[in-house]
């Protein structure tokens, strides 16, 4: 079976879009990929695999970014797009500091499809660490003016405080809160409301073809192999990742303000040092109509009556 959307939207309403993920990270970035590539309005031009806690201090974990590259391919296969959406690798480290890029397949790619004439507007949407936008504006400033990206990561405003996708690169984050991109930043105390119960996931996803049932599976091995007392909590997961896929089908006008983009310390809290350049920071998003989309898409692609 080939993917084939059940509906359509106007050729003049659809965008280019990139996703750079931390794929392998946990359980829910593989629903925002999913939910990415179902989605008529958006003309997907690759996925990045971005690193995650590579070598960080007491978690054994290394070749991150190449287990988030398989982890996009797996699930471009299951979803029998293999060939049609290239993916890329990432830098395989955070930034070195906050002015030595660490150029990658996933930067250039960025600066290629920014600088591209194109007259649809270009989004590119961070599950994880910034490290690959910050490489590419270090490496060529002109795309700051040339895309918008969408960023799951950071604490809540004003404070900050730890936050797993920012403390994977801190350096990156103030590159781009020092750049002229534009920033639509999605913190933790927003991404956490994507709430779920397993029970919906497997009356709601699990039948919905193969890709369906992996993104079923994985959450529930993640679920079961877990052994930090505090997350998950066992019945339930939070699709943090899935905000940045459904702003870009409705940008939420009420639920963001726009505020001056702070620096941030060595412990990831926010220092208030100017006025001029200012972020999108979001202090709500729909959680029904996010998640409802995908369960929809799932099964209008894969569900019976979609069948050949």
């Amino acid at each position: 079976m080939h993917v084939s959307f059940s509906f359509d939207i106007p050729h003049w309403r659809k965008i280019r879009l990139i996703v750079n993920t931390d794929a392998k990270n946990e359980a829910d970035d593989q629903y925002a990929i999913a939910h990415a590539l179902l989605t008529p309005r958006f003309i997907v031009k690759g996925i990045i695999a971005a690193q995650f806690e590579n070598n960080a201090e007491g978690t054994g974990r290394v070749d991150t970014m190449l287990q988030s590259y398989d982890e996009a391919c797996k699930i471009i296969e299951l979803m029998d797009m293999t060939g049609r959406v290239p993916v890329y690798k990432g830098a395989a480290s955070a930034l070195p500091s906050e002015h030595d890029s660490l150029m990658s397949e996933g930067a250039e790619a960025i600066i290629k499809e920014a600088m591209a004439e194109d007259d649809k507007p270009l989004y590119v949407v961070f599950l994880g660490p910034l490290t690959d936008l910050a490489a590419a504006y270090l490496t060529e400033p002109r795309i700051g003016s040339r895309l918008k990206a969408i960023w799951i990561g950071g604490a809540a405003w004003p404070r900050g405080g730890w936050e797993f996708n920012l403390r994977n690169d801190i350096h990156a984050a103030n590159v781009v809160m020092n750049s002229n991109i534009e920033l639509w930043q999605v913190p933790n105390q927003v991404y956490c409301t994507m709430r779920v119960s397993i029970a919906e996931l497997m009356y709601k996803v699990k039948p919905y073809g193969k890709i369906g049932e992996y993104l079923f599976r994985q959450l529930m091995e993640y679920n079961e192999q877990a052994t930090s007392p505090g997350w998950p909590k066992g019945e339930m997961w939070a699709m943090g990742d899935s905000p940045a896929i459904s702003l870009l089908l409705d940008e939420h006008d009420y639920g963001y303000e726009l505020k001056p983009a702070p620096r941030i310390t060595s412990d990831m809290y926010y220092v208030h040092h100017q006025t001029e350049r200012k972020i999108r920071v979001y202090h709500t998003v729909d959680a029904r109509f996010t998640l409802e989309d995908l369960f929809a898409k799932l099964a209008l692609t894969y569900g019976a009556g979609a069948r050949e």
